[in-house]
């Protein structure tokens, strides 16, 4: 079996599906896994009315009709028989969602998140496989809250393997093709839960591992891995392959085209991982496998925005050492915060960490308690792997430098 995961871009529209099929065309008779995310930027809009249905403020059904209508419009598209089963598959998961915003008392932010936020893949999933079927695509559709079991860690759930394993063993049998959905599982209590941003392609890592897949594709709308987001950076290239050790690199430090939980799974039973272009098939776009860190060799750019800049300082000018810094890292821990650099001095320590409206003032907060606390929003963090000279004044010229870092392989700076 293979392992296919579709994201939001290849799956935002009505021609966004047509095209999902067509890509599947490609592969008559063979047995796949498909693996989806929710629709364009469905996600995005549910965390808007997860915040609003935490502060308890009004406007959470006009995002929820936004969102029927969007799906809908699509299915529109797709049915034009208004009588086919997917019209009141996808209304009742919209129901449910209201229902779940209505009944809500949930006073953790995080378990609300996973909560409203899942409904995205369930809908966009629900849309796809209708859609393949009546394609004659024959398809199973299959629930991952049932498949992918998980401990309470909201936002962040870490997998319970040996469970999940049982349970889609038990339920993926050979000479099928199912549908299921990425970045969402549920606990032993059957509560939702989410697997972190951008979790999908997690998920298809995690179904890849215990169905031992002969090959796992994230198709995306670039060539393959480029050394940098050709959105943001110029005259990017092609990498051909990467080892998994140089993958895991470069999706620590935020390379958008690989979740950074992805490829240990697949590396320990040397499962290949290939990204492809959803609008070029044919081209055999980047393997991600044993082998030379990176062919070609060159500098692979990464860019982080929307973050913040945080020091912390002992207030008596005492050293900040090992007790001091246990007590900040456990802070990070409870709050869920990913560190994405960090350095000190005698007596402070800085953080570039990941903005969270909700989290990132409550962390400051707690942090106040027992030190002196400055930090710098609108912070960007620029991370460039094997880099050169002109790698590091290309990224270094793109604004104030507030900090700068750099180690054997790879040179990081935050500016504002």
């Amino acid at each position: 079996m293979k392992v296919f995961k579709f994201g939001g871009a290849s799956v935002k529209d009505a021609g966004s599906v047509r095209n999902v099929a067509r890509v599947l065309g490609c592969f008559p008779g063979e047995e796949i896994l498909i693996i989806v995310s929710a629709m364009g930027k469905t996600t995005n809009t549910l965390e808007q009315l997860v915040q609003l249905v935490f502060e308890g403020k009004a406007g959470s059904q006009e995002i929820i009709d936004q969102l029927r209508k969007q799906h809908f419009d699509i299915i529109k598209e797709l049915f034009p028989a208004d009588e086919h089963r997917v019209y009141n598959d996808v209304e009742i998961l919209f129901t449910q969602l209201e229902l779940t915003v209505q009944a809500t008392q949930v006073t953790d932010y995080n378990k609300l998140y996973d909560q409203l936020v899942s409904f995205g893949e369930l809908v966009s999933t629900k849309i796809i496989s209708s859609f393949l079927n009546s394609t004659n695509y024959q398809n199973k559709w299959l629930d991952a809250r049932r498949l992918v079991r998980t401990d309470q860690n909201y936002r962040f759930a870490r997998v319970d393997w040996a469970f999940t394993e049982r349970l889609v063993k038990e339920t993926i049998t050979p000479g099928n093709r199912y549908v299921t959905q990425g970045f969402i599982g549920s606990d032993d209590d059957f509560n939702p839960t989410t697997l972190g941003r951008e979790g999908s392609d997690y998920s298809a890592s995690v179904f890849g591992y215990i169905l031992e897949a002969e090959e796992v594709v994230i198709w995306k709308d670039v060539p393959g891995v480029l050394n940098g987001d050709p959105k943001i950076f110029d005259n990017v290239e092609l990498l051909h392959q990467i080892s998994y050790r140089e993958a895991i690199e470069l999706a620590y430090f935020g390379a958008s085209v690989i979740h950074p939980k992805t490829i240990q799974p697949l590396q320990k039973k040397s499962i290949p991982l290939r990204v492809q272009s959803f609008l070029n098939p044919s081209q055999p776009g980047t393997l991600i496998t044993e082998g030379s860190d990176l062919t070609p060799l060159l500098p692979c750019f990464i860019k982080k925005d929307k973050q913040v800049l945080l020091t912390v300082a002992t207030r008596d000018l005492a050293f900040i050492v090992e007790d001091h810094l246990s007590k900040i890292y456990k802070l990070f821990h409870q709050f869920g915060v990913r560190v994405n650099l960090t350095q000190n001095t005698a007596v402070s320590s800085s953080f570039c960490i990941n903005h969270d409206p909700i989290i990132t003032p409550k962390l400051m907060e707690a942090l106040s308690e027992d030190f002196s606390t400055s930090y710098n929003d609108k912070v960007t963090l620029y991370s460039v792997r094997h880099y050169t000279d002109a790698a590091k004044q290309r990224v270094r010229k793109s604004g104030e430098v507030l900090l700068e870092q750099i180690s054997r392989n790879t040179y990081q700076v935050a500016t504002v």
